[in-house]
């Protein structure tokens, strides 16, 4: 069978009743998420922390983590390759990142005050990305904001470029065409500018230009139009907002030089690649340096965390006070700890080695489940990241995301999550996440359970 599109009705008909079926099967397992979730209600909109948690057909609350697992409040372990949304490359309890945190805890959570770790971590950093200097955060949010803010101050300019369908976060600069809807959005070559809701307003959103991912030409048709405006561009060196795309051969090389022409700069969103897909990211992955770069997530060790790195041109005028880089927790020693611990004592050059074996393994067998049950689609990853894209050709950008259907990523999802495996939820948009603590059997689940998705599809199909 060959699921292809355009598929026959009762192919898609066996993966709507299976995606029913799963579903049906996931809210029967957890009773006691269901009824915290109803409790929650009362004190929390919606009855979830995040609007992202609330995946369907239910929110699972966990009640700890250990090693490479997870466990839900009624009792069902998981091999976790949800990771907080790509943060845990560490795992539950990793030993390093407790005795830091323990140790601090002690010594005290907060001072407002510059402490010894801020010179380690900084340095580390400095090491690992090729960028001189470096400034501390809470959230990839706030590294992305303090990126466009720091482009406009030096600059002089206000108008950014951000590529259609990338995600930086959720403040007013970056929250527009991030999932924006088909008929919204304009010609393929000249994206419309679209907010993700009311709450940004449309003089902030005036002042972004959007572009399809992987496209020059439309760059620099922008620069042309917008002459001494544009104070620079925002990009994920791969995209990792829906799924994982990667940059064409010399894009970024192009993008570089194009704005530098210009008289802008470019900001690498590395809060999803930075320290996953190589020690030092999609920067080191692909031999590109760029003015600054945005990190989060793996760097804390599950902290709130963030930075910000950039060359000397740049970060002269926070130095000066051009640019005033400020924040209560900026540089928090707890949060110093465990991302000195992370960058010393877990993302060693054998955890990496590590991730190559364990993701060799996910990938050569998603592939050959996809070749031998005549699943459309192929399996793209990086480092500790991966994912399976349902399609049969490759995405370039966001509009081949959109023209692809995303019932399999929502059955494959079932399917993990069903037989003890916790992807991240949204099908299509997210991708898996390896710890340091993972082993082949963890991973071994997954391609069993992608291949029983596969062969219950198959065979519920054909029954039909």
């Amino acid at each position: 069978m060959a699921l292809t599109s355009p598929s026959p009705v009762d192919e898609w008909a066996a993966l709507n009743g299976l995606i029913e079926q799963q579903e049906r099967l996931l809210v029967e397992r957890v009773p006691t998420s269901a009824a915290l979730r109803e409790q929650a209600r009362d004190v929390l909109p919606g009855g979830v922390a995040s609007n992202w948690q609330d995946a369907p057909p239910i929110a699972v609350w966990l009640s700890h983590g250990h090693g490479a697992y997870v466990v839900d409040v009624d009792g069902t372990e998981y091999v976790d390759l949800h990771a907080g949304f790509g943060a845990m490359l560490c795992g539950h309890g990793h030993p390093a990142i407790v005795d830091a945190v323990s140790n601090q805890v002690r010594r005290g959570t907060h001072f407002a005050q510059p402490t010894a770790g801020l010179i380690d971590v900084a340095s580390a950093l400095r090491s690992r990305f090729g960028l001189p200097k470096w400034r501390f955060c809470n959230s990839g949010t706030e590294a992305t904001m303090e990126a466009i803010h720091l482009m406009r101050a030096v600059t002089g300019r206000s108008r950014i470029i951000k590529v259609e369908g990338s995600y930086h976060g959720h403040h007013d600069h970056t929250q527009v065409s991030v999932y924006p809807e088909a008929g919204h959005i304009g010609p393929p070559w000249r994206p419309l500018t679209v907010r993700e809701h009311g709450g940004i307003p449309l003089e902030v959103a005036r002042l972004v230009s959007v572009v399809p991912f992987g496209d020059l030409d439309a760059v620099e048709r922008l620069l042309l139009e917008y002459p001494g405006e544009i104070a620079g561009m925002i990009i994920e060196p791969i995209m990792m907002n829906i799924g994982i795309i990667e940059a064409p051969a010399g894009y970024l090389a192009g993008l570089r030089a194009l704005l530098h022409r210009h008289g802008a700069y470019l900001a690498f969103d590395e809060v999803k690649t930075g320290l996953s897909v190589a020690p030092g990211g999609a920067t080191e992955l692909y031999g590109i340096t760029p003015d600054l770069v945005c990190l989060a997530k793996a760097m804390g060790g599950g902290l709130p965390c963030g930075a910000i790195g950039g060359v000397d041109e740049l970060f002269d005028r926070i130095a000066d006070g051009t640019y005033e880089q400020v924040g209560t927790y900026n540089g928090n020693p707890l949060t110093l700890a465990a991302s000195r611990a992370m960058l010393f004592d877990v993302l060693t050059p054998d955890a990496y080695r590590h991730f190559d074996r364990l993701r060799s393994i996910m990938v050569d067998g998603a592939r050959s489940v996809l070749e031998r049950y005549g699943l459309p689609g192929y399996v793209q990853a990086h480092g500790a990241k991966g994912c399976i894209v349902f399609h049969d050709e490759p995405l370039w950008n966001y509009r081949d995301f959109l023209a692809y259907d995303g019932r399999f990523g929502h059955g494959n999802w079932l399917f993990q999550h069903n037989g003890g495996v916790f992807l991240p939820p949204w099908g299509k948009m997210e991708q898996w996440t390896l710890s340091v603590q993972h082993c082949d059997d963890d991973v071994l689940r997954f391609v069993r359970n992608f291949e029983r998705f596969a062969s219950t599809l198959q065979h519920h199909a054909t029954a039909s």
